[in-house]
């Protein structure tokens, strides 16, 4: 048996103590922890964590929770925190969606801001327009690239 210790908190991403103690397990091994939340940042990050180690033929126990995944009765609780984990992402999922779905309904409208610039498109179409320019001296002078060039005069076109 082997003592594996982490001095940060468990909300931490970078856990160097868990991390060797995870790379130390051999099936038929079982990790030990004081307490679930020493595992885990999350429900989900814990049900990952156990799911790996079951893959690999090693077992987990929680001493404060008395949950031992060696154990039929252990395991059935453990799928239902699975269980619970799952439906909480649901759960996330479905309000995140319905308050996009609601914001739209509103008239926001989601993603990254475009990035058009007003007077360098007037002055690109410009220079096109009165001709005797190549694309590439006319992308230049405004200071645009041909993909955006190119953009501009489409959009022109509709």
């Amino acid at each position: 048996a082997r003592l594996f210790t982490d001095t940060v908190s468990g909300a931490r991403v970078e856990r160097p103590g868990l991390a060797e103690a995870l790379r130390e397990c051999r099936p038929g091994d079982t990790l030990i922890v004081w307490k679930l939340d020493r595992l885990g940042r999350s429900l989900p990050h814990l049900v990952e964590i156990v799911r790996e180690l079951g893959e690999r033929g090693v077992g987990f126990r929680s001493l404060q929770e008395q949950l031992d995944t060696t154990t039929a009765g252990g395991t059935l609780i453990f799928h239902i925190f699975a269980a619970l984990a799952e439906f909480e992402r649901d759960l996330i999922r479905d309000r995140t969606k319905a308050g996009l779905a609601a914001a739209r309904a509103r008239g926001r409208i989601g993603g990254r801001p475009k990035g058009v610039d007003l007077k360098k498109k007037k002055a690109a179409l410009a220079l096109k327009k009165e001709g005797g320019h190549s694309v590439r001296e006319i992308c230049e002078i405004v200071g645009i690239s041909r993909n955006t060039y190119y953009k501009y005069t489409r959009e022109e076109q509709r």
